[in-house]
């Protein structure tokens, strides 16, 4: 028997048209069935073959076959090129076989999908090399949205059945050495691009999976591509920047979607090169943009429900690695208490998210978080050490309109009697809303001077004369 370079022998295919004659490098047996048309049937224009029930099948079936067939470990050796060429020929010899209604750009398309499929992870694949979505999200195998620009949108694709969306989602989680099943039916996990996933299947999940994937640029945004879109305004850009290289304790909150972690790496150019920083997440989705970063990430239960490793353990560990700064991308629990801690013991210049809608409300949930370490402390004392720990909150928003905005740079100032006292700098304004929906307004100053100043004068850092002045405009 003559052997190829995927299988491990060789069986007659069809007749072909002699540019479709496949070679021996990628062969598998092909359906049995009457006499075969010399190329495949053209559909009609209006309809859309590749979503068709009968073409969603015949990938599904195909594909399984060619994992029977062929030998993963030696296609993956041979250049991209090569093996879309094989798969070509194999996919063109099953579409005759099957007579699937597709045209020739069609056919592309199916054999793009069949890679896909097999390479990497099926129907999400195109959307995840598409820099215009931003989030995926997935409501059981036939519902599929995406946002662009801040607005969602639904998508005609979608997978074959359950057990389809399953496979894909146990290639995500298994590649970062996860699982997710009805014993345990919630999951974290990422990408290799960095890209955060979120999922669950039954029972948690009544009609089918869901799935959440937050996108995140190959390019992380910065500080100045945040002011062209119109998320903050100059003056706001300069006293963040100068805040965060004079190591002013900054919380970033802000709503689910708001830009919380784009905002964290935008900021996070301005750490000096020369310092060690370690990052703390769930996932790792930060893309810190410095050289000196050691990153973190949580770990859940084994099937014995033994192993898990919380942020907070983290948290604690990251002290013993002589950090300078510690970056916690989400604060939601007990581990609020170890990092204010951590602030408030020489880790000056660290930052964090956390979940709220106001800078006000920043300091309730850090009150709340604090509460459920479970520590014998007054609200005094809780409010005592956010007072000396944060120093600087910077509110973030999605709009209505999808576009997003700092809406707030505040300042924490102290404690008086038991209350934390605050003061804002800038703010948004909203003024209107436009016929086509687009949110109306203005960034402005309050005309408070931060009174961190005169550390960043002490720092060398000095800011122009009219950045807080309310009837300068930004």
């Amino acid at each position: 028997m003559q052997q190829g370079r995927f299988t491990a022998h060789r069986i007659p295919s069809p007749r072909l048209a002699p540019s479709m004659e496949p070679t021996p490098a990628l062969e598998m047996a092909a359906p049995s069935g009457p006499a075969l048309p010399a190329e495949p049937v053209v559909a009609p224009v209006h309809e859309n073959p590749l979503h068709s029930e009968k073409v969603l099948d015949a990938k599904v079936r195909l594909h399984r076959k060619l994992i029977e067939e062929i030998n993963l470990g030696a296609m993956e050796k041979l250049p991209p090129d090569e093996v879309r060429k094989e798969i070509y020929q194999l996919v063109a010899q099953y579409v005759l076989a099957e007579r699937l209604a597709i045209n020739g750009r069609e056919l592309e398309e199916f054999v793009s999908e069949i890679l896909d499929e097999m390479l990497g992870l099926g129907p999400l694949e195109p959307l995840l090399q598409d820099p215009t979505v931003s989030d995926i999200l997935i409501n059981g195998h036939e519902s599929i949205y995406v946002e662009r620009r801040g607005v969602l949108e639904p998508l005609p694709a979608r997978f074959k059945d359950e057990q389809h969306l399953l496979r894909i989602i146990n290639k995500i989680v298994a590649a970062v050495g996860r699982r997710v099943d009805e014993s345990h039916p919630l999951c974290d996990a990422r990408l290799l691009d960095g890209s955060r996933v979120n999922v669950a299947v039954r029972p948690i999940g009544v009609d089918g999976p869901l799935v959440s994937i937050r996108k995140f640029s190959k390019k992380p945004l910065n500080l100045n591509k945040l002011v062209e879109v119109d998320a903050l305004r100059p003056q706001m850009a300069e006293l963040l920047g100068a805040a965060v290289k004079a190591r002013i304790t900054t919380i970033i909150s802000g709503r689910t979607g708001s830009g919380k972690t784009t905002m964290l790496n935008a900021l996070s150019a301005f750490i000096s090169e020369k310092e060690r920083l370690i990052t703390i997440e769930d996932a790792a989705e930060l893309q810190l943009q410095q050289p000196h970063v050691g990153r973190m990430e949580t770990r859940p239960p084994n099937i014995e429900g033994k192993g898990e490793i919380r942020q907070r353990e983290l948290v604690k560990n990251a002290l013993r690695m002589r950090p300078d700064r510690i970056i916690l991308g989400e604060c939601r629990g007990e581990e609020a208490f170890d990092m204010l801690q951590a602030m408030n013991t020489g880790h000056e210049g660290s930052m964090a998210t956390i979940h709220a809608n106001t800078p006000r409300d920043a300091i309730s949930r850090l009150e709340q978080m604090i509460g459920m370490a479970g520590l014998p402390m007054t609200v005094a004392s809780i409010r005592g050490q956010i007072a000396n720990a944060i120093q600087m909150i910077v509110q973030l928003a999605r709009q209505s309109d999808g576009k997003r905005k700092v809406t707030s740079i505040a300042e924490v100032t102290g404690l008086e009697g038991d209350i934390i006292q605050m003061q804002e700098i800038f703010k948004f304004v909203r003024t209107g809303t436009a016929p086509d929906g687009t949110i109306e307004g203005h960034f402005q100053a309050t005309g408070v001077r931060p009174r961190f100043l005169n550390h960043l004068a002490n720092q060398g850092i000095k800011l122009g004369g009219n950045f807080f002045d309310p009837t300068h405009p930004l």
